[in-house]
């Protein structure tokens, strides 16, 4: 049996993978209601311990809980990189079939699956927010930072409770650029300084100009068919994505434009 036929078994036909079904409440972590107390508890808790006058955790001790967390996040999102591109490869004829789901399709099989543990890893990103608060970087703890983490976790809900059309794709883009930054925060952790920080941030734009275009081609299969399934699930993943890419676009031009400013008037000031 070789590699790919492995990774299928393991990432696709597995029983509990294959058999897979969204059904709230009875699978775990599905409720509303646990979704609303999530994101509450997330922003209360980040509100109160940002203001409180909390003692800096000492970084010998911080720096490898903040290093196991990154490495596990970029195990997670290789495995759900992999694990929705090869059920797309063996379960989708078509790119049709990847992007626009039929109209009333049940949240069943692999993709769903895979949509789920994406969930679920939104949840424990949670702890991003609080390595952030520990540290007391308090440069780091922005509204964007907050307004993703809280938001995304809404957005891959919605996925799963609309079986909304385009997820697998947007799954499969954002599973690869989680993969980069991680990697980045996992080096950094280890007191390493990769050079393509920029790079994440690009990325991470990339992937917001990706989807609109690529949504584009759904919305031309949902308006000249028969429908998408979950285009009001569609319809709230854009907007989201929109803000987020108008944030993006903020936080690079402030980080990086002022940064060649910056750059420049040194250099000038050393020539004069």
């Amino acid at each position: 049996m070789g590699l790919m036929s492995v990774l299928e078994w393991w990432m696709v036909y597995q029983p509990s993978i294959l058999n897979f079904t969204w059904n709230p409440p009875h699978t775990p972590f599905s409720s509303p209601l646990f979704l609303s107390l999530s994101i509450l508890t997330y922003l209360s808790l980040t509100l109160l311990l940002a203001h409180l006058p909390l003692p800096p955790f000492p970084p010998r001790l911080l720096k490898p809980i903040t290093a196991l967390h990154n490495l596990t996040l970029l195990l997670l999102s290789l495995l759900m990189a992999l694990g929705s591109a090869l059920t797309l490869l063996t379960h989708t004829p078509d790119l049709r079939s990847a992007i626009c789901f039929p109209p009333a399709t049940p949240p069943t099989g692999p993709l769903f699956f895979w949509a789920y543990i994406f969930y679920l890893s939104k949840i424990l990103e949670f702890l991003d927010t609080l390595f952030i608060i520990l540290s007391r970087s308090t440069r780091r703890l922005s509204f964007l930072h907050v307004y993703h983490h809280s938001t995304v976790l809404l957005m891959s809900y919605l996925w799963l409770q609309t079986s909304q059309s385009l997820f697998p794709i947007a799954l499969l883009t954002n599973a690869s650029v989680h993969l980069i930054m991680y990697s980045y925060y996992f080096l950094t952790a280890l007191s390493f300084r990769p050079s393509w920080k920029r790079a994440v941030t690009d990325c991470q734009i990339l992937q917001f100009l990706f989807s609109f275009a690529i949504s584009g081609l759904m919305l031309h299969y949902h308006f000249s068919g028969s429908g998408c399934s979950g285009i009001w699930g569609w319809c709230f993943n854009a907007l989201f994505n929109a803000s987020l890419l108008a944030l993006f676009l903020d936080f690079h031009l402030k980080s990086y434009a002022n940064r060649r400013n910056t750059t420049t008037k040194r250099t000038l000031n050393k020539d004069s």
